[in-house]
């Protein structure tokens, strides 16, 4: 469901600008902690558009929350997810659009809260995908074609995880325990530590199956979902791991991978993003900016326009499924070191 994932701007100096001085204390007497609301706010972001005017591009959405909060609202683009976390921890922002690890350790470190959770193709988290170029080894079942309503491809699934000729769903975790087939010496292409859908849940999905994944599997390191999905039909790896539905994003020049290359597993469910307040802010402004956060996808054609290009959304979400945050920051933690 993943298509259009956050890139860091790490080159940006309206973001080395803004968000310089994080480390600073937080300035009481503006933090409107005791009721009273502030002046002016700032949001900060790690934007997926590219280019020069980003001002310009957070202009529409902080426009909006100005005009319908009272106050100003200013935007700024952060160098990456953790300065997103420093700028709230700093009070430097008061409000951030991040990723799910960032919003655990806005959470866990500066008791940020949590009030919107990103939607993309409709769901607010996705699971890795185990893919297989050897069905014969690792499906219970004969392959069958669901489709992928996100680009409107069928593809192949197996071991129930998808019903023959309906919509595929992408809920996880399921098809779980024929990742223990996954034996001695067998090709896995795993991609960076760092991928929770690339590396990090698969990794915890195979060791709960009984995989010893320090020892037994062969990986074959890739970069990119593309690039796992390509070992697999490439004959490179038996086994690679990506988001729902990576496929999608090699089929226009391998269409035959939607059926050679099965999807046979789901690891339980990885949280999208979203968007967390500092606890400087008084309760009232909170829910204010959460149901304007949460409307504005929905205000106008423009509003929905700018949210999929500036952080790659459909829309946000009040249903903040803290569970699934938290969880992710327990993985998080397991691969620290």
């Amino acid at each position: 469901m993943r298509k259009s994932p956050l890139v860091t701007l790490s080159t940006l100096a309206l973001g080395a600008l803004a968000l310089s001085g994080c480390g600073s204390e937080p300035d009481a007497d503006t933090s409107g902690a005791e009721g009273e609301w502030p002046e002016s706010i700032t949001l900060s972001l790690v934007p997926s558009t590219e280019g020069e005017d980003l001002a310009e591009a957070l202009d529409p959405l902080t426009g909006y929350l100005s005009e319908n909060l009272g106050i100003d609202v200013e935007g700024v683009v952060a160098t990456d997810y953790a300065a997103t976390v420093e700028a709230l921890g700093a009070d430097q922002a008061q409000v951030a659009i991040t990723d799910a690890g960032s919003l655990y350790n806005a959470i866990e470190q500066h008791d940020a809260e949590l009030i919107l959770r990103d939607v993309r193709f409709g769901a607010t988290s996705y699971a890795a995908v185990g893919y297989t170029n050897n069905p014969d080894k690792y499906c219970e079942d004969e392959p069958v074609m669901a489709t992928y309503d996100a680009a409107g491809t069928e593809m192949a699934y197996c071991n129930g995880i998808e019903a023959a000729g309906e919509s595929a769903t992408g809920d996880g975790p399921a098809g779980t325990d024929a990742l223990a087939n996954i034996d001695a010496g067998t090709e896995v292409a795993l991609q960076a530590a760092t991928s929770p859908a690339g590396y990090q849940y698969p990794i915890v999905a195979m060791q709960d199956a009984g995989v010893d994944t320090d020892n037994d599997i062969v990986e074959v390191p890739v970069d990119g979902n593309n690039n796992a999905v390509l070992a697999v039909h490439n004959g490179d790896a038996e086994v690679s791991f990506g988001y729902w539905d990576a496929r999608d994003s090699i089929v226009e020049e391998a269409p035959e991978a939607a059926e050679d290359v099965v999807a046979f597993s789901y690891t339980e469910m990885i949280p999208n993003g979203g968007v967390a307040v500092t606890n400087t802010l008084p309760d009232d402004l909170v829910a204010e900016l959460t149901t304007l956060m949460d409307e504005y996808a929905e205000s106008s054609d423009e509003a929905a326009d700018v949210m999929y290009d500036l952080v790659g959304l459909s829309d946000w979400t009040a249903e903040t499924g803290d569970e699934e945050i938290a969880r992710y920051g327990e993985i998080l933690e397991m691969f620290a070191n």
